[in-house]
């Protein structure tokens, strides 16, 4: 890999579009998530697996915005070596608010796809305790496994240094990256689309046309969109940095293009924050206008089995 190409017009980039990205997703998703978790824990005094769920995503995407001004800071100013410590924690709270809410919109997707394509199951296997344990899970799943992972992103003896910015070869190590890769998104991405196209494929074959199957329908695809569109670039471009790091990308103009294309989408990535805070109040109404609607659809499968025995 040659060492003369130069990005530098990169950073000075990155300088100012990162605060026209960041600042506006800051305010808005501190807002947004804010307001969601005063209405799940103080005004709805019932938790149900919904409430459970979307306010285990609330407090991930909390915990994603937290580095953020730190991030930001980073950007334009170099850390001394005694903040590689806090570094290392800011770090590992970031990528755990970014992977524990992939997990949990996957958790929510297969709890919708229990309750809808499954109703006899789904009084079995769902309750508020079910989905109490299981974002349990996911915190602690992410945060061993990201806490053990990001202090190999430092080097040792630097004297100064860009946090969040510049990882070492350990952090783009090819085991760390085909784990992140396949266990950070693929799999919960696949898991996404597999329950939301069965979820949506029982709507349309339920024979029920009504208003709320419909709404149900689009709020489906939206929310995959939203887990599709802010995801999906971020680990595209971590898997062409990886590229180049391991020498398979050498030309100049391409690295500076990836170099470019991963600190945009990565900046972009965090836009989740905004878009889970949105979905709340739709998933919420999804649940509602969903609960009657396959009351009716249980009833008329238990009736339609009675009659053949």
């Amino acid at each position: 890999m040659t060492s003369n190409c130069s990005f530098e017009e990169v950073d000075n980039l990155m300088k100012y579009l990162e605060l026209i990205i960041y600042i506006p997703i800051f305010l808005f998703g501190l807002i947004l998530n804010v307001v969601a978790l005063l209405v799940f824990c103080i005004f709805l005094r019932k938790w149900t697996e919904s409430t459970i769920y979307m306010s285990s995503l609330a407090l991930m995407d909390l915990l994603l915005l937290f580095p953020l001004p730190f991030k930001m800071h980073a950007t334009n100013h170099l850390w001394p070596a005694e903040l590689q410590t806090l570094c290392s924690i800011l770090e590992s709270l970031y990528f755990v608010g970014i992977y524990g809410s992939i997990y949990t919109i996957m958790c929510i997707a297969v709890d919708r796809w229990v309750a809808i394509c499954h109703p006899f199951k789904a009084k079995q296997m769902r309750s508020p305790k079910a989905a109490l344990g299981t974002c349990m899970g996911v915190w602690m799943l992410v945060l061993v496994t990201i806490s053990s992972t990001t202090y190999r992103f430092r080097r040792d003896g630097q004297s100064q240094f860009h946090c969040f910015h510049v990882f070492s070869k350990d952090g783009w190590n090819p085991v760390v990256i085909i784990f992140v890769q396949v266990f950070g998104f693929l799999l919960p991405a696949l898991v996404v689309i597999y329950c939301s196209v069965n979820t949506i494929w029982v709507l349309q074959q339920s024979g029920q046309r009504s208003p709320n199957s419909r709404a149900c329908v689009k709020i489906i695809y939206s929310s995959l969109g939203a887990f599709l569109v802010p995801f999906t670039p971020s680990h595209l471009a971590i898997l062409l940095q990886f590229l180049v790091h391991q020498g398979v990308i050498q030309d100049c103009t391409s690295r500076t293009r990836i170099s470019l294309f991963i600190q945009v989408a990565l900046c972009l990535s965090n836009v989740t924050c905004c878009l889970d805070g949105l979905f709340y109040y739709f998933i919420a109404h999804e649940v509602r206008s969903t609960k009657q609607t396959f009351r009716l659809s249980l009833q008329r499968r238990a009736t339609f089995s009675s009659s053949e025995v």
